[in-house]
């Protein structure tokens, strides 16, 4: 029998290699731009056309390499970093397997110009597909610049995998961002397609997160720093009001390297308990320095993911590092309870939105059609009986009955009603239930309908048709209002801009990384804008990272979901029973876009049958 198990030649090695190393061209970045900052550069340039595509370019004015290192830098785990097993576990630099430009060269046309410092002449190479093509000295500045042109040119499968240009030059900025912030003290400049977009001069950790972010950063920031013996936690974390509802402004760095670490945000997190809104996102950026020997960054092909050897203490040294750097502001509990009171203020929910009313083209016959007994099931609620003295059960019943209820409508939900229509005359009105509820009489028995679910639903498809038509519904504002957003978010509202605009509002953008609001939605509420766009982006951003969901449903969707009614909020007959009669006119009136029910029914069969006494 023929032997089956042969060695791969090097090229498919190669590029299976590649596969884990470099999954996209912000990985590619990544290990250029560390690579720059390990060869001490104080300025770095980064290149990008068509979203790194067609090109990836990175200079810098770092120590350089000599004629022989040129050559030898793009075989496989070649490198200067490490010489023995030991020195793994004494990493200070950014890269050290070797595998990073290796892993390049086979899948792209890579051109390396370099010249070391005091040198008179450089050299240049080019490589395509781990095939030398040309070597020569050169006139070049000092430093280093790679070129990688037509990345994955050589492997159509995967750039078929390619997201859009605006997503993967999301993910690039994303990759940019977090060097720029671990190196506030070396300058970056990026380029994308000829244009300057972010220029970052040397400073300090503050200064640089105001030129990434906002200048406004430095009023909503405060230092942390703690030092102990097993590890040193230095940065600054965002005070609770200023918490956003989208995510990507949270960073955690390990001897400057970016981590992931779910557990690491959980005890941040932690420390901020009781002090952030629901679904609230705290700005931070974290640097921890400790003894390479105490970690194991060699755990994942892009270096995400580190191993510490107690994890337990790095939770707590973090978590208290934050406590106490928000405790010495003033801004985190404390047993001053008029300051607690201050703090709790903004998760009160004393602001709801108000009801729009307008012409509804439902009726009454839509319930009919909606609650066929061959379309939906009743539903029957769950009873908790607990035993309870008679005098407070009494008391739970009156608690009910105020002055501010109506005894004739109260009268009419209960006396027994002889006219065969589907919704009684006598009872036409709905009544709501503890502010939340909306009871609506029925021939067979009752509907309950949630209020907020309900209305979610009517604003889904109400926008979900604006969008398909253009036919949106604005309100213009007296003062337009300017909002600055961050680098990454700057590219995610020039790719959403035109769905936004379709939901009803008028987004222009202004300067750089700012953007005029001259219209919102009717829906909206004054006063909650800045929040829905923040979730807005939130939810684009999940759309974009999976490409299968549809954006435009995730937009209205969301949108939906902050402008609705919510419970406490008080409706008169008339917007009940024009909240019916949409509802009803929908296409799927069952369910909020959620998944949860808009509403259950009950029939008198069923009322029955709990008076029974068996």
């Amino acid at each position: 029998m023929a032997d089956k198990i042969q060695l791969l030649p090097d090229v498919i090695a190669n590029q299976i290699a590649a596969g884990e190393v470099i999954q996209r061209p912000a990985s590619a970045i990544k290990e250029l731009m560390e690579n720059a900052i390990d060869s001490g550069a104080s300025h770095i340039k980064v290149i990008v056309k068509g979203a790194g595509k067609t090109l990836l370019q990175v200079i810098d004015n770092g120590s350089g390499m000599s004629e022989t290192d040129a050559r030898m830098c793009f075989e496989k785990h070649a490198t200067s970093k490490i010489r023995t097993a030991d020195d793994l576990f004494d990493i200070r630099t950014m890269g050290f397997r070797g595998e990073a430009l290796a892993s390049i060269a086979a899948i792209a046309q890579v051109e390396l110009r370099t010249r070391l410092h005091g040198e008179a002449l450089g050299t240049s190479i080019d490589i395509e597909g781990m095939k030398v093509t040309r070597q020569e000295p050169c006139q070049t500045p000092e430093g280093t610049s790679i070129c990688v042109k037509n990345l994955f040119f050589n492997v159509p499968a995967r750039r078929n995998f390619l997201k859009s240009d605006p997503a993967e030059l999301k993910n690039i900025i994303e990759e940019f961002t977090r060097i720029a912030l671990a190196h506030p003290g070396v300058g970056f400049q990026f380029y994308s397609n000829d244009q300057e977009l972010f220029h970052y001069r040397a400073g300090n950790l503050k200064q640089r997160i105001c030129a990434i972010f906002d200048d406004k950063y430095a009023s909503q920031i405060v230092p942390v720093e703690e030092v102990t013996y097993a590890l040193t936690v230095k940065g600054f974390v965002g005070k609770p009001e200023f918490a956003k509802k989208t995510r990507g402004e949270q960073y955690i760095f390990v001897n400057k390297r970016y981590i992931k670490s779910p557990y690491l945000h959980h005890a941040i997190m932690a420390a901020y308990d009781q002090m952030l809104p629901k679904d609230a996102f705290p700005f931070y950026v974290l640097f921890l320095d400790i003894d390479p020997k105490r970690i194991d960054i060699n755990v994942h092909p892009q270096k995400y993911e580190i191993k510490f050897d107690d994890d337990k203490l790095a939770y707590t040294f973090v978590s208290l590092a934050v406590k106490h750097g928000l405790g010495a502001y003033s801004v985190s509990p404390s047993l001053d309870f008029d300051q607690e009171d201050h703090l709790n203020k903004n998760k009160t929910f004393d602001q709801v939105p108000g009801w729009i009313s307008g012409v509804t083209n439902g009726s009454s016959r839509n319930i009919e059609r909606v609650l066929n007994p061959e379309t939906i099931s009743s539903q029957r609620p769950k009873t908790d009986v607990r035993e309870q003295s008679n005098m407070r059960n009494w008391e739970t019943v009156f608690q009910t009955t105020t002055p501010a209820q109506k005894p004739d409508r109260q009268e009419s939900l209960i006396q027994p009603q002889e006219d065969d229509t589907l919704l009684h005359k006598e009872v036409a009105v709905p009544y709501q239930l503890h502010r939340r509820y909306i009871v609506s009489h029925i021939k067979s028995g009752f509907i309950l309908i949630d209020q907020q679910a309900a209305h979610e639903r009517i604003l889904f498809e109400r926008y979900i048709q604006q969008m398909a038509h253009n036919n949106r519904s604005s309100q213009r504002q007296l003062f337009p209002q300017t909002i600055e957003l961050n680098a990454e978010d700057t590219e995610v509202m020039r790719e959403m801009l035109d769905d936004v605009n379709a939901l009803g509002f008028e987004i222009q953008e202004f300067g750089r990384q700012s953007f005029v609001i001259h219209a919102f939605p009717s829906d909206i509420v004054a006063g909650g804008e800045r929040q829905i766009i923040e979730e807005l982006m939130e939810q684009y951003k999940k759309s974009l990272s999976v490409s299968k969901l549809n954006k435009r449903e995730n937009l209205a969707r969301t949108l939906a979901a902050g402008s609705a009614i919510r419970p406490g909020k008080v409706l008169s007959d008339k917007e009940m029973t024009s909240l019916i009669d949409e509802l009803f006119a929908c296409e799927k009136p069952y369910t909020a876009p959620g998944g949860n029910f808009t509403f259950v029914s009950f029939t008198l069969e069923e009322l029955a049958k709990r008076f029974e006494n068996k």
